[in-house]
């Protein structure tokens, strides 16, 4: 896959983001990752090498701000960003093209990902009819008997656990970051797929 940034486009996107004000390393890292849609997000590995050669170079300076160390940009900084506001365009299109070019990628591996669930969850459903067509189980029974309560008050149970776990991360993602379209786009097939699965598994 191509490089999310050309050589040198990260050092003048940086630039950027401090533009607006100091900022530490993990506002930097979450404000890529927001500008990417939640489909990039730099390590710190990449992010604080750039900052320090930024700062031997006079283009930002450092301040400490409790634990965190904030970078703000410096006026020879701010004149680098003025005379290269051209190339700062050509950088946002660039981004623009890599967040499309990364969310494809994302789609490809959903769509891949979902063949292979697909098959799983089909399996697993031929698998109860099997056993349903095999006696194992008796469904006239089952509606009837205290065990077929049981069973029924296990599934409904399961299905109530899975929508509180799922619910809970959901929740915990969202407060770390919003949570992307493709990411929405892979909860909503997974669980059409999880329905339609379970639903040819129950007895006709």
């Amino acid at each position: 896959m191509p490089p999310v940034f050309a050589h040198g486009a990260l050092r003048l996107y940086l630039l950027a983001l401090l533009e607006s004000g100091p900022k530490h390393g993990y506002e930097l890292i979450k404000a890529l990752n927001e500008r990417f849609g939640g489909t990039y997000s730099p390590s710190a590995g990449t992010i604080y090498p750039r900052l320090g050669k930024l700062e031997e170079e006079g283009l930002v300076a450092t301040e400490s701000a409790g634990r965190r160390t904030n970078y703000h940009i410096t006026p020879a900084g701010l004149a680098e960003l003025n005379t290269r506001r051209d190339e700062l365009a050509g950088v946002e299109n660039d981004i623009s093209a890599s967040v499309r070019r990364l969310a494809d990628n994302l789609r490809d591996d959903i769509r891949t990902n979902m063949r292979g669930l697909r098959a799983d969850l089909a399996a697993t459903a031929e698998a109860a009819r099997a056993s349903v067509r095999n006696g194992e189980f008796s469904t006239a029974g089952a509606r009837q008997s205290p065990e077929g309560h049981r069973t029924l008050k296990e599934a409904e149970m399961l299905l109530q656990a899975f929508r509180d776990d799922l619910r809970v991360e959901l929740r915990l993602q969202a407060g770390r970051q919003p949570l992307s379209p493709v990411a929405l786009e892979t909860v909503r097939t997974v669980l059409d797929q999880a329905r339609i699965s379970i639903r040819n598994s129950l007895p006709g």
